[in-house]
Protein backbone atom coordinates (compact mmCIF):
# COMPACT_ATOMS: atom_id res chain seq x y z
CA UNK A 1 0.00 0.00 0.00
CA UNK A 2 1.11 3.52 -0.71
CA UNK A 3 0.72 5.81 2.30
CA UNK A 4 1.87 9.43 2.66
CA UNK A 5 2.20 11.45 5.83
CA UNK A 6 -0.66 12.72 7.99
CA UNK A 7 -1.28 13.65 11.60
CA UNK A 8 -3.88 10.91 12.17
CA UNK A 9 -2.70 8.16 14.47
CA UNK A 10 -4.17 4.63 14.33
CA UNK A 11 -4.60 2.04 17.05
CA UNK A 12 -2.39 -1.04 17.22
CA UNK A 13 -2.96 -3.61 14.49
CA UNK A 14 -6.09 -5.67 15.03
CA UNK A 15 -6.29 -9.45 15.35
CA UNK A 16 -7.28 -11.33 12.21
CA UNK A 17 -8.69 -14.77 11.54
CA UNK A 18 -6.33 -17.39 12.85
CA UNK A 19 -4.82 -15.42 15.71
CA UNK A 20 -3.62 -12.06 16.97
CA UNK A 21 -1.38 -9.70 15.06
CA UNK A 22 2.36 -9.88 15.74
CA UNK A 23 3.95 -7.25 17.95
CA UNK A 24 4.91 -4.18 15.93
CA UNK A 25 7.10 -1.22 16.80
CA UNK A 26 5.47 1.16 14.30
CA UNK A 27 1.94 2.48 14.70
CA UNK A 28 1.62 5.22 12.06
CA UNK A 29 0.34 3.92 8.69
CA UNK A 30 1.34 7.16 7.02
CA UNK A 31 4.98 6.12 7.16
CA UNK A 32 6.67 3.57 4.96
CA UNK A 33 8.11 1.94 8.09
CA UNK A 34 4.61 0.88 9.22
CA UNK A 35 4.04 -1.11 6.02
CA UNK A 36 7.63 -2.31 5.70
CA UNK A 37 7.40 -3.96 9.12
CA UNK A 38 4.17 -5.74 8.27
CA UNK A 39 5.46 -7.06 4.98
CA UNK A 40 8.67 -8.25 6.64
CA UNK A 41 6.63 -10.17 9.24
CA UNK A 42 4.19 -11.52 6.68
CA UNK A 43 1.21 -9.77 8.29
CA UNK A 44 -0.94 -8.77 5.31
CA UNK A 45 -4.63 -9.33 6.13
CA UNK A 46 -5.56 -7.11 3.17
CA UNK A 47 -3.80 -9.40 0.67
CA UNK A 48 -6.12 -11.77 -1.21
CA UNK A 49 -3.12 -13.66 -2.64
CA UNK A 50 -4.80 -13.79 -6.01
CA UNK A 51 -7.10 -11.96 -8.40
CA UNK A 52 -10.63 -11.11 -7.17
CA UNK A 53 -13.59 -12.22 -9.27
CA UNK A 54 -14.96 -8.71 -9.82
CA UNK A 55 -11.57 -7.50 -11.02
CA UNK A 56 -11.26 -10.29 -13.58
CA UNK A 57 -14.85 -9.76 -14.74
CA UNK A 58 -14.28 -6.03 -15.19
CA UNK A 59 -11.11 -6.62 -17.20
CA UNK A 60 -12.96 -9.12 -19.39
CA UNK A 61 -15.64 -6.58 -20.34
CA UNK A 62 -13.30 -3.60 -20.68
CA UNK A 63 -11.17 -2.69 -23.67
CA UNK A 64 -7.46 -2.92 -22.76
CA UNK A 65 -6.00 0.39 -21.68
CA UNK A 66 -2.98 1.52 -19.63
CA UNK A 67 -3.54 0.70 -15.94
CA UNK A 68 -2.02 2.28 -12.83
CA UNK A 69 -2.23 0.40 -9.53
CA UNK A 70 -1.39 2.61 -6.52
CA UNK A 71 -0.68 0.97 -3.19
CA UNK A 72 -0.16 -2.28 -5.05
CA UNK A 73 1.11 -4.43 -2.17
CA UNK A 74 2.01 -7.85 -3.56
CA UNK A 75 0.66 -6.78 -6.98
CA UNK A 76 -1.12 -9.99 -7.96
CA UNK A 77 -3.45 -8.05 -10.25
CA UNK A 78 -0.53 -6.33 -11.99
CA UNK A 79 0.94 -9.69 -12.94
CA UNK A 80 -2.43 -10.95 -14.15
CA UNK A 81 -2.93 -7.91 -16.39
CA UNK A 82 0.61 -8.02 -17.73
CA UNK A 83 0.23 -11.71 -18.56
CA UNK A 84 -2.92 -10.82 -20.51
CA UNK A 85 -1.04 -8.18 -22.51
CA UNK A 86 -2.22 -5.03 -20.76
CA UNK A 87 0.09 -2.07 -20.17
CA UNK A 88 0.40 -1.72 -16.42
CA UNK A 89 2.45 0.06 -13.76
CA UNK A 90 2.14 -0.72 -10.05
CA UNK A 91 3.54 1.46 -7.27
CA UNK A 92 3.84 1.28 -3.51
CA UNK A 93 5.19 3.57 -0.79
CA UNK A 94 6.80 0.62 0.99
CA UNK A 95 10.17 -0.72 -0.14
CA UNK A 96 9.37 -4.10 1.42
CA UNK A 97 6.03 -4.25 -0.40
CA UNK A 98 7.79 -3.56 -3.69
CA UNK A 99 10.34 -6.28 -2.94
CA UNK A 100 7.54 -8.76 -2.19
CA UNK A 101 5.72 -7.82 -5.38
CA UNK A 102 8.81 -8.13 -7.54
CA UNK A 103 9.66 -11.51 -6.02
CA UNK A 104 6.30 -13.00 -6.98
CA UNK A 105 5.98 -11.29 -10.39
CA UNK A 106 9.01 -12.94 -11.97
CA UNK A 107 9.52 -11.56 -15.51
CA UNK A 108 7.00 -8.80 -14.82
CA UNK A 109 8.90 -7.49 -11.78
CA UNK A 110 10.05 -4.29 -13.56
CA UNK A 111 6.42 -3.15 -13.71
CA UNK A 112 6.53 -2.38 -9.97
CA UNK A 113 8.30 0.63 -8.49
CA UNK A 114 8.59 2.39 -5.17
CA UNK A 115 6.86 5.78 -5.31
CA UNK A 116 4.63 8.22 -3.46
CA UNK A 117 1.31 8.28 -5.31
CA UNK A 118 0.71 11.92 -4.45
CA UNK A 119 3.85 13.02 -6.28
CA UNK A 120 3.87 10.32 -8.95
CA UNK A 121 3.73 10.77 -12.70
CA UNK A 122 3.31 7.46 -14.55
CA UNK A 123 5.08 6.82 -17.87
CA UNK A 124 1.69 6.85 -19.63
CA UNK A 125 -1.72 8.42 -19.22
CA UNK A 126 -3.80 5.85 -17.31
CA UNK A 127 -7.07 4.75 -18.80
CA UNK A 128 -7.88 2.86 -15.61
CA UNK A 129 -6.64 3.41 -12.06
CA UNK A 130 -7.36 0.33 -9.97
CA UNK A 131 -8.47 0.87 -6.38
CA UNK A 132 -7.91 -1.94 -3.91
CA UNK A 133 -7.18 -1.33 -0.22
CA UNK A 134 -5.60 2.04 -1.01
CA UNK A 135 -8.23 4.62 -0.09
CA UNK A 136 -8.97 2.72 3.12
CA UNK A 137 -5.27 2.81 4.02
CA UNK A 138 -5.30 6.62 4.00
CA UNK A 139 -6.37 8.59 7.07
CA UNK A 140 -9.33 10.89 6.58
CA UNK A 141 -7.15 13.97 6.16
CA UNK A 142 -5.75 12.71 2.87
CA UNK A 143 -9.01 11.89 1.14
CA UNK A 144 -9.30 15.22 -0.68
CA UNK A 145 -5.74 14.74 -1.94
CA UNK A 146 -6.68 11.27 -3.14
CA UNK A 147 -9.63 12.55 -5.17
CA UNK A 148 -7.61 15.43 -6.60
CA UNK A 149 -4.71 13.21 -7.68
CA UNK A 150 -7.03 10.63 -9.24
CA UNK A 151 -8.74 13.37 -11.23
CA UNK A 152 -5.40 14.86 -12.28
CA UNK A 153 -4.02 11.55 -13.55
CA UNK A 154 -7.10 10.46 -15.49
CA UNK A 155 -8.22 12.14 -18.69
CA UNK A 156 -11.96 12.64 -19.32
CA UNK A 157 -13.50 9.22 -19.80
CA UNK A 158 -10.80 7.47 -17.77
CA UNK A 159 -11.93 5.04 -15.08
CA UNK A 160 -11.29 4.85 -11.35
CA UNK A 161 -12.53 1.32 -10.75
CA UNK A 162 -12.10 -1.19 -8.00
CA UNK A 163 -13.13 -2.08 -4.46
CA UNK A 164 -14.37 0.54 -2.00
CA UNK A 165 -14.59 -0.25 1.71
CA UNK A 166 -17.65 1.09 3.55
CA UNK A 167 -17.43 1.33 7.31
CA UNK A 168 -18.05 4.23 9.67
CA UNK A 169 -15.76 3.13 12.50
CA UNK A 170 -13.41 6.06 13.20
CA UNK A 171 -10.22 4.04 13.61
CA UNK A 172 -8.08 1.99 11.27
CA UNK A 173 -6.50 0.95 9.05
CA UNK A 174 -8.54 -0.01 7.22
CA UNK A 175 -10.23 3.41 7.40
CA UNK A 176 -13.75 2.93 6.10
CA UNK A 177 -15.90 5.59 4.47
CA UNK A 178 -19.65 6.12 4.32
CA UNK A 179 -21.46 6.04 1.02
CA UNK A 180 -22.46 9.70 1.34
CA UNK A 181 -18.85 10.67 2.04
CA UNK A 182 -17.58 8.76 -0.98
CA UNK A 183 -20.19 10.34 -3.24
CA UNK A 184 -19.27 13.81 -1.98
CA UNK A 185 -15.57 13.06 -2.44
CA UNK A 186 -15.71 11.77 -6.01
CA UNK A 187 -18.81 13.26 -7.61
CA UNK A 188 -17.28 16.66 -8.45
CA UNK A 189 -14.84 14.99 -10.89
CA UNK A 190 -16.37 11.55 -11.50
CA UNK A 191 -19.69 9.95 -12.36
CA UNK A 192 -20.59 6.52 -10.99
CA UNK A 193 -21.18 3.98 -13.76
CA UNK A 194 -21.01 0.64 -11.88
CA UNK A 195 -21.89 -0.38 -8.33
CA UNK A 196 -22.00 -4.10 -7.58
CA UNK A 197 -21.80 -6.40 -4.54
CA UNK A 198 -18.64 -8.42 -3.96
CA UNK A 199 -18.95 -12.17 -3.52
CA UNK A 200 -15.40 -13.20 -2.63
CA UNK A 201 -14.22 -10.64 -0.08
CA UNK A 202 -11.44 -11.63 2.28
CA UNK A 203 -12.35 -11.52 6.00
CA UNK A 204 -11.09 -8.01 6.76
CA UNK A 205 -13.43 -6.54 4.11
CA UNK A 206 -16.28 -9.09 4.09
CA UNK A 207 -19.74 -7.56 3.86
CA UNK A 208 -18.37 -4.03 3.71
CA UNK A 209 -16.98 -3.54 0.21
CA UNK A 210 -18.45 -3.01 -3.24
CA UNK A 211 -17.04 -3.02 -6.74
CA UNK A 212 -17.48 0.46 -8.18
CA UNK A 213 -16.44 2.13 -11.42
CA UNK A 214 -16.22 5.92 -11.60
CA UNK A 215 -15.74 7.70 -14.94
CA UNK A 216 -13.73 10.92 -15.07
CA UNK A 217 -16.01 13.75 -16.12
CA UNK A 218 -15.17 15.74 -19.25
Amino acid sequence: MNKPSSSDQPPPSQPVAGGAAPAFSTRDPNTAAFWDERFRQGFMPWDQAGVPEAFAAFAARTAPRPVLIPGCGSAHEAGWLAQAGWTVRAIDFSVDAVAAARAQLGPHAPLVEQADFFAYRPPFVPGWIYERAFLCALPHGRRADYAAQMAALLEPGGLLAGFFFFDEAPKGPPFGISRDELDALLSPSFELVEDEPVADSIPVFAGRERWMSWRRRG
